[in-house]
């Protein structure tokens, strides 16, 4: 039974005719005689009265209207097909409750903490926010932590061949499902009780070049006296796009800037004054591949305008998986069941080139210890800094500097129902999810490199070190043989398991005079594991040796688990014929190193008809997210970032110290004041962690206008307390200056003592370097940060919908479905003592876009039909946050053609129109827009899909 268009309303035709008659020109057309009204009008209600039951997301109480007290989207498999989506990942990006704010793509996936997942990312709380299931169950989550410091889903793994729909439910729902269900759940429900087979093949390609495609799906199933059983497999196939297959982003100067000049690609600089000071000539800029350009700041330089172009901007992959699903009829009220999936995919990310220079060279170090971007270089007489890129024919080609990546994931599943007493449906079930991950890199040795280029130590300038550069090596190009001798591979491995055993049991409890009030009841264990391992020779504690990987550091170890016991009541009251409530309410308790005991979540939900047509609803719930795994239990993920040396400043010691104190206001206001520098920043776990708590409020209708005919408006309000963020290297370092002093920046007086338990916490995390130098005495060599409950964040806003079908004798079937979301407020707090400050409008929240869209007009005639789907992206800040950039439009073109009886054909056209991204003037630096307000570096592409049914 397709549910999206299920009758969810018993219409008023009277009032159906009077607002047809408002609305609608033609009225005529929808008017009826009282005497079919009344005829239809009992045929309907018979007909209600026989549709079977059904489990929508959001509560575990089977029910016949669809819309309920909180409003659920449904996405059906058909829709996805109908318009122009390839992958589940595609379609959820469209949804208006989504936000692109955390998507990366496949650009930056080569070094990106998500790499090669696909998230999502309700209301935009981020991906750790929104519950995953799969027909109900958790997935295992994606063993690479997003942003570097929390746990994700990935949706790129979840095949469609298998899928019948998509729910999505957007606010609280812990109450139902436990942790994790603060912005909204997302349950896909896959196919069962298939009978045929079903045969789907897709070719594709784009019109820019690249990208080639081809996916490969088989559904099966056969049923008997007292079994079914349903299969599926999927094959996937794309080639990998590059950066020079678009004429958009493909040279330096395809930006709004021009005169753009040439990155900088082979130099040797003199620390003083920052220009070149030993120019190969042009000749041999062109030995690179590079060409001599004269900078206004730098001189005659070696440049290039396209080492951007060998990117890949669009991964290869190859997937394969398969799914199994089976039922066995033990007699007439019990039944075995039995899922398996799997998941197999490899995927490769090119960066194309390599770079290397001093300043990330390890073993480029000061007297006394501690890394220097610079050294003295005799044959020049001045400090001197060098930067220089491996080209592609260096190295060996656009793919040989590519990352690899592994996944498998699977879960199986199985259980025995049946129903209880002819009124109570029960199950006893339990699965198994399992994600392997292994990511593949390449890296230049550092070592290697730094023997490479220079000579022996001849001893220290000062503080800086001194070496003589080959200027014969450095300015000869490699060749592949050069370069792999010079190279290593970087490997990461993570692997996280989900496993659960449930039992459920729903029904009717008795009748009130108003109608039988609805139960369930859910027992639940559940345990968790994520095993991280990172390359150890990238470790910044590590004294760097020849396996020492150039300018990387690694993402530390991570090894946790965590159990979970739940138990959770639901029920659905009909307090009159018009009004019904809905109650549910958990209990879950967990086990791991955490201080998190339990946490008690309720849900209230009250559904109004005050006509047949007209559903008015509104809701209330409670949600928490326990403290993440990544959060609690990583030992020691690493990163640079620049940082503000804020007692440095305060004191004028150290970096800058000739300056003598000043104010932290007077240090940062100059930009380039040497008391913010390039630091190594060391994250750790936080056993600490408590739950973060969520509120969410939802209230709005439901009206059935006329036949086939409704419209949907709801106000949703979020609020999350005790938000878990990893502090920033700055704040440590703000902590530790006004521990120190005594003092805050301001000049008032401190409130933690140097010795309180506060400041020794803060001090510790602290690694500054002991130098008899003064220059270097007391200079930043690392800054130790954990994540803590420390943010609030509240949003609200409106989601609206309207579908109309219209069914005409001579011209076919039309249909409209639109969908729209609109952004109120967005607010936020990193501090409980801060001021709750909303960002909606605000420039300094540049990515926020304040409304989406989405919508489909499609007809069906005879054999032929065709949809357009659009989405639109709105209004976002531009990058110099000066005026805010138009909207984004892209659209989707599918028309299919039947053949007999089971042979469909389809033409399908994505981002008709070949639109990239937003235009913004002030965007000068590559590639010139943000993927996370909206973009579409692939452009339009072309499938052709052949569907038989047999």
């Amino acid at each position: 039974m397709s549910v999206r268009y299920t009758r969810a309303l018993k219409r008023n035709h009277l009032c159906a005719a009077l607002i047809a008659a408002l609305v609608l020109p033609a009225a005529g057309a929808f008017a009826q005689d009282s005497v079919g009204q009344d005829a239809e009008q009992k045929q309907e209600t018979q007909q209600t009265s026989t549709l079977d039951k059904v489990t929508v997301t959001g509560s575990r109480i089977k029910r016949v209207e669809i819309e309920g007290a909180t409003p659920v989207t449904v996405i059906t498999r058909d829709d996805i097909d109908r318009e122009g989506f390839q992958t589940v990942s595609e379609m959820l990006d469209t949804l208006t409750q989504n936000t692109t704010i955390n998507y990366s793509g496949d650009l930056s996936s080569a070094g990106g903490f998500t790499s090669n997942a696909q998230v999502v990312n309700l209301r935009g709380l981020g991906p750790g926010y929104t519950l995953v299931l799969i027909n109900g169950r958790r997935m295992a989550d994606y063993p690479q932590p997003y942003n570097g410091d929390r746990s994700s889903v990935n949706v790129g793994a979840i095949p469609s061949a298998i899928i019948e729909r998509v729910e999505i439910l957007s606010g609280g729902a812990s109450a139902i499902y436990g942790s994790d269900a603060v912005a909204g759940v997302i349950n896909v429900v896959l196919r069962e009780n298939f009978e045929g087979n079903h045969l789907q093949l897709t070719t594709g390609t784009t019109t820019n070049g690249g990208g080639d495609s081809v996916d490969l799906q088989y559904t099966g199933g056969r049923t008997g006296d007292n079994w079914s059983v349903t299969y599926a497999f999927q094959y996937h196939n794309n080639e990998p796009i590059f950066a020079s297959q678009r004429d958009f982003m493909d040279d330096r100067r395809d930006g709004p800037n021009k005169k753009a000049g040439p990155g900088l690609a082979l130099a040797v600089l003199d620390a003083y004054t920052g220009r070149e000071i030993a120019f190969p000539g042009a000749a041999g800029c062109e030995k690179f591949g590079f060409v001599a350009y004269n900078s206004p700041s730098r001189g005659e330089i070696c440049g290039s305008y396209d080492d951007i172009a060998f990117q890949s901007i669009m991964n290869k992959r190859e997937s394969v998986s398969g799914y199994g699903y089976g039922t066995y009829n033990l007699d007439d009220n019990k039944q075995l069941w039995a899922s398996a999936s799997w998941y197999n995919t490899d995927a490769v990310s090119s960066s194309g080139t390599e770079f290397w220079g001093t300043g990330g060279d390890p073993f480029m170090t000061y007297l006394g210890g501690g890394k220097s971007p610079l050294y003295y270089d005799p044959q020049f007489d001045t400090l001197v800094q060098l930067q220089r890129f491996l080209m592609p024919q260096e190295v060996g080609g656009e793919t040989a500097v590519s990352t690899k990546f592994k996944e498998k994931a699977f879960e199986v599943a199985g259980g025995f129902r049946g129903t209880l007493a002819d009124r109570f449906d029960w199950e006893v079930g339990g699965n198994y999810a399992k994600y392997d991950y292994k990511n593949d890199r390449p890296r230049l040795l550092g070592k290697a490199l730094h023997d490479y280029f220079f000579g022996p130590l001849l001893g220290y300038a000062g503080v800086y070190p001194v070496y003589e550069l080959n200027l014969d090596r450095y300015h000869t190009p490699f060749i592949p043989e050069q370069y792999r001798s010079v190279a290593t591979r970087s490997v990461n491995r993570g692997e996280t398991t989900s496993s659960q055993l449930n039992f459920n049991i729903s029904g009717d409890l008795f009748e009130l005079p108003a109608g039988a009030v609805g139960f369930a009841g859910t027992l639940e264990y559940a345990r968790q594991t994520l095993d991280l391992e990172s390359d150890p020779y990238a470790s910044l504690t590590r004294t760097p040796d020849e396996k020492t990987p150039y300018n990387l550091v690694n993402s530390g170890e991570t090894h946790g688990k965590r159990s979970r016991y739940a138990a959770g009541v639901e029920l659905r009251v009909p307090i009159f014929d018009s009004l019904t409530a809905q109650l549910a309410g958990r209990y879950d308790k967990y086990d791991d190193v955490t201080a998190v005991d339990d946490a008690i979540t309720y849900n209230l939900g009250l559904e109004w008809r005050p006509f047949s047509s007209l559903l008015v609803r509104g809701s209330y719930a409670t949600s928490f997210r326990a403290p993440d795994l990544h959060m609690v239990y990583a030992e020691g993920y690493q990163f640079y970032s620049n940082a503000f040396d804020e007692y440095a400043c305060r004191t004028g010691t150290g970096p800058g110290a000739n300056a003598g104190p000043r104010t932290a206001a007077q240090c940062l206001a100059s930009g380039t004041d040497p008391t913010t520098y390039q630091i190594g920043g060391i994250g750790t776990g936080n056993t600490g962690l408590k739950e973060e708590e969520g509120k969410s409020f939802t209230a709005g209708f439901v009206w059935d206008i006329v036949d086939n005919m409704s419209l949907s408006i709801d106000y949703y309000k979020i609020k999350l307390e005790d938000a878990a963020r990893t502090e920033s290297l700055s704040s440590v370092l703000e902590k530790e200056a006004g521990c120190r002093l005594g003092t805050d920046a301001n000049g008032r007086p401190y409130p933690h003592d140097i010795n309180s338990q506060f400041c020794q916490n803060v001090l510790a995390a602290v690694t500054r370097q002991t130098a008899a130098i003064p220059s270097l005495d007391g200079r930043l060599v690392s800054v130790a940060t954990a994540p803590y409950n420390t943010a609030d964040v509240e949003t609200s806003g409106i989601d609206a919908t309207y579908k109309y079908k219209l069914d005409t004798d001579r011209w076919g079937v039309f249909g409209l479905d639109l969908g729209y979301s609109l952004l109120l407020t967005d607010k936020d707090r990193q501090f409980r003592e801060d001021e709750l400050v909303d960002y909606r409008d605000e420039p300094s929240r540049y990515a926020n876009q304040r409304s989406r869209a989405r919508g489909s007009l499609s007809w069906s005639k005879g054999d032929w039909s065709t949809t357009v789907f659009g989405t639109r992206y709105g209004t976002a800040w531009s990058r110099d946050l000066s005026h805010r950039i138009q909207p984004l439009m892209m659209y989707n073109w599918v028309v299919s053609k039947k053949f007999g009886e089971g042979v469909t054909a389809s033409f399908i056209v994505n981002n008709v129109f070949d639109k990239h991204y937003r235009d913004d003037k002030t965007h000068t630096d590559y590639p010139f827009y943000d993927y996370w307000k909206g973009a579409d570096p692939v452009g339009r592409t072309l499938y052709a899909r052949i569907d038989w049914r047999f």
